[in-house]
């Protein structure tokens, strides 16, 4: 695992500081693959319960009762933006989902702050086609130096181990 420093505004235990490194700078550990990997698993089958809730069933009352269906455009929109307020719900909170409160993970900015909901979006966006595209984005992880997905490295993002 790649180890980072990282700039921290609020005082840190020494056991997190490299050895001769100012105050205020923090070692962080990047979450291993096999990690974020297994997370995002955990995830889909939360995003499921997520889905059944403010998706199928909204739908399946719109069929049943009023014998409509909307488009499949507005479908993938409704779905885009279910997914999208779970996710900045979670990120602004904590900076974790429940599934990465599980593995002990964190989204972090490259400097080790909390993104901005900007970023948040921006990751968010960029993780669609990441994995729409048969995975591209993830397996992207395996020929990347610090083997981020590509979504965290086009939005300037990481995913860090906590302690």
């Amino acid at each position: 695992m790649k180890k980072h420093t990282v700039k921290r505004n609020t005082p840190q235990s020494s056991r997190n500081v490299e050895p001769g490194a100012t105050a205020g700078t923090q070692v962080v550990e990047l979450a291993g693959l096999r990690r974020r990997l297994a997370s995002l698993l955990y995830e889909a089958l939360l995003l499921l319960g997520v889905l059944a809730l403010t998706f199928m069933v909204p739908y399946l009352l719109l069929g049943v009762f009023f014998g409509f269906a909307p488009a499949g455009w507005v479908a993938w929109l409704h779905i885009y933006v279910v997914l999208g307020a779970y996710f900045m719900w979670y990120w602004r909170r904590r900076g974790q989902t429940l599934a990465m409160q599980t593995w002990k993970l964190r989204v972090v900015t490259a400097d080790g702050r909390a993104p901005s909901l900007a970023t948040d979006w921006l990751r968010y966006t960029l993780a669609w086609p990441s994995l729409l595209c048969f995975g591209f984005g993830l397996a992207w992880a395996l020929v990347d130096r610090d083997r981020q997905f590509l979504h965290d490295r086009l939005a300037g993002t990481r995913i860090v181990l906590l302690p």
